[in-house]
């Protein structure tokens, strides 16, 4: 099939305001019922991140159960298992392709997993909306039919040494590189800042798996004042925090976005975040007390990971409810074609919602958080 490009775009309704987290009606009544597709969910659903996906999960089923009782659509969701390795998200993207009914694909979680199966669902014109992979040259062109509802590391990157350094004050910073598409891609935009910020920064490289964290420490300098991680499983942030305390080194963690986790919990420890607390967010309220009814949850459970989720799947379902709407099926490609105008007011996020000419979300911003006695996060910046 043609490949997707952004330049080609052809619209194929008039874009709609939308007014709220919650979809408005975009389908008249003639066609409303026969507004339907599949949602595909790409996520860690198994694993050791499971916790991740799951949330993830929920909450894009949760969006899609919210735009069908607000249209009268029957958009249904379709699970991927991918456990966060971009091998099984290649296995799986071929299943996703299989099924026509298929509209559009909330994930991959990973920026690994995107560059694995990017290129094949955009030459079937399949849009993937990412709530959580941030490397940076993912929308530098080679997936013309990705797009993320969260910042890229190109912000990310710059934005926490810059918070180390003039903030917090750092005058040595150590940086652990795990060797991922993440994290080489976050390491390299963290040292280039903080070498441009004429501080001492040292580079420590570690494996996926299998890496020695007590001996990683150990060649950290007593004088470095902070170690940036870059891990997507935070228990891995956890073990180094623990061992600098253990090894008596003076030098506190500084999490990326893959270390906000609750298995990430030592006290003043700090990590950024490309999502705010939803649980601060006042007009959330009553997305909250559904997720909580729907899926047995508390507020304690919701992390930074699930409402990205939420965001994607709505993109999806209106620029597929806008197809509908002129009078056509939505499929795949009509959906993408639709995606550009993506245009909510206000969403789950706490503000609007659109992408730019590459697929990034427009006004993204980090939010830094610095881990309480409690293991609660507190924003600081």
């Amino acid at each position: 099939m043609k490949k997707f490009s952004r330049l080609g775009v052809v619209a194929v309704s008039s874009a709609i305001a939308i007014s709220g987290v919650s979809a408005v009606v975009v389908a008249s009544p003639a066609n409303a019922a026969a507004c339907t597709g599949t949602v595909a969910i790409m996520a860690p659903l198994t694993g050791g991140v499971a916790f991740i996906g799951v949330e993830q999960d929920n909450f894009a089923k949760l969006a899609i159960t919210d735009y069908n009782k607000a249209n009268g659509s029957t958009f249904v969701a379709k699970d991927y298992d991918t456990q966060l390795d971009a091998a099984q998200a290649s296995t799986q993207a071929p299943n996703v392709i299989a099924d026509k009914t298929t509209v559009g694909l909330v994930g991959p979680a990973g920026s690994q997993e995107v560059l694995a199966i990017g290129g094949l669902l955009g030459a079937n014109n399949i849009a993937l909306v990412s709530p959580s992979a941030t490397r940076t040259n993912l929308t530098a062109g080679t997936f013309p039919s990705f797009f993320r509802v969260v910042p890229n590391d190109g912000q990310q990157g710059p934005g926490d040494a810059q918070y180390m350094v003039k903030t917090l004050k750092a005058k040595s910073v150590a940086v652990i590189e795990e060797k991922t598409a993440y994290g080489t891609g976050l390491a390299t935009a963290v040292m280039d800042e903080l070498k441009k910020l004429k501080v001492t920064a040292t580079k420590f490289s570690v494996n996926e798996k299998g890496a020695d964290y007590a001996s990683v420490v150990t060649r950290i300098s007593k004088s470095a004042d902070f170690v940036f991680v870059t891990f997507q499983d935070a228990s891995k942030s956890q073990t180094v925090a623990q061992e600098l305390i253990k090894q008596k080194k003076k030098a506190v963690v500084f999490g990326s976005d893959g270390s906000d986790q609750p298995t990430f919990k030592t006290k003043g420890a700090y990590l950024s975040s490309f999502a705010p607390d939803i649980k601060g967010i006042a007009s959330d309220a009553a997305i909250i007390e559904e997720y909580k009814s729907t899926y047995n949850k508390t507020a304690g459970d919701i992390t930074t990971f699930g409402p990205p989720a939420y965001a994607a799947a709505q993109t999806i379902v209106e620029a597929a409810g806008r197809v509908c709407a002129a009078g056509k099926t939505a499929d795949a490609a009509s959906t993408l074609a639709e995606m550009a105008k993506t245009n909510i007011k206000n969403s789950i996020l706490g503000g609007p919602l659109s992408f730019t000419a590459t697929g990034d979300v427009k006004g993204g911003r980090f939010y830094v958080y610095q881990i309480q006695a409690d293991g609660s996060r507190k924003l600081i910046g």
